[in-house]
C-alpha cells in the first residue's frame, strides 16, 4: 500500500489520474481542469511518467509539443479509482447525488460496481479478512503476519527497526 500511495497518493496525482480517465491528454487541458499550478502539474506528470503510469508522446503536428497518455498500468489503476470514487460518492457526495457518472459505453447504462464476496458468496465484511505475509513479504512482516489470525497481528508493536519493510 505505501509503494501505491507514493505514486498516486496525493491529491493533485489522483484529480491528474481522474482527468486522464475522461480523456485528457495536454498538459494546458490538465492545468484548466484540475486548477493546479503549472510547476506542481510538471512534477506530478514527470512522477507518473517516471513510474511508469503515464507515458509522455510527441505530437508530430507540434514541435515540441506532447501528449500524457495512461499506459496499460495507468489503465489498470482504473477500477482501484473507481473504488475510491465510490466511497467519495456514498460518504461524500451532494444530496442530490454524485457530479459524475460512468455509463457502459455500449448499454447506455450507469456502471455497476461489483460488491466484494467471500470465498463463500457472501457479502465481504473486514471481519472476514485475515491478514497473513505474502510471498514477497520482508522478515517483519512475515514475523509479523506468519501465523496471524483473524487480521491480528502476532508480534506486539514496538519500535523495533522495521528495515525492508
Amino acid at each position: 500500500m505505501a509503494r501505491a500511495m507514493e505514486i498516486v497518493g496525493d491529491r493533485w496525482t489522483i484529480l491528474i489520474l481522474r482527468e486522464a480517465y475522461y480523456g485528457v491528454k495536454r498538459f494546458d487541458e490538465f492545468e484548466y481542469y484540475v486548477g493546479v499550478a503549472p510547476n506542481i502539474l510538471s512534477s506530478r506528470l514527470k512522477k507518473l511518467v517516471e513510474a511508469g503510469v503515464m507515458a509522455r508522446v510527441p505530437l508530430p503536428e507540434h514541435a515540441g509539443r506532447c501528449e500524457y497518455v495512461l499506459t496499460e498500468k495507468g489503465r489498470d489503476f482504473f477500477p482501484a479509482y473507481l473504488a475510491l470514487k465510490k466511497w467519495g460518492d456514498s460518504w461524500l457526495a451532494e444530496p442530490a447525488g454524485p457530479q459524475v457518472v460512468f455509463r457502459d459505453r455500449h448499454a447506455g447504462r450507469p456502471i455497476e460496481y461489483p460488491e466484494l464476496r467471500t470465498a463463500g458468496g457472501k457479502a465481504l465484511r473486514l471481519e472476514d479478512v485475515e491478514v497473513v505475509a505474502g510471498a514477497g513479504a520482508v522478515p517483519f512482516n512475515r514475523r509479523r503476519f506468519g501465523a496471524a489470525s483473524a487480521g491480528k497481528a502476532t508480534e506486539a508493536p514496538r519500535r523495533a527497526s522495521r528495515k525492508g519493510k
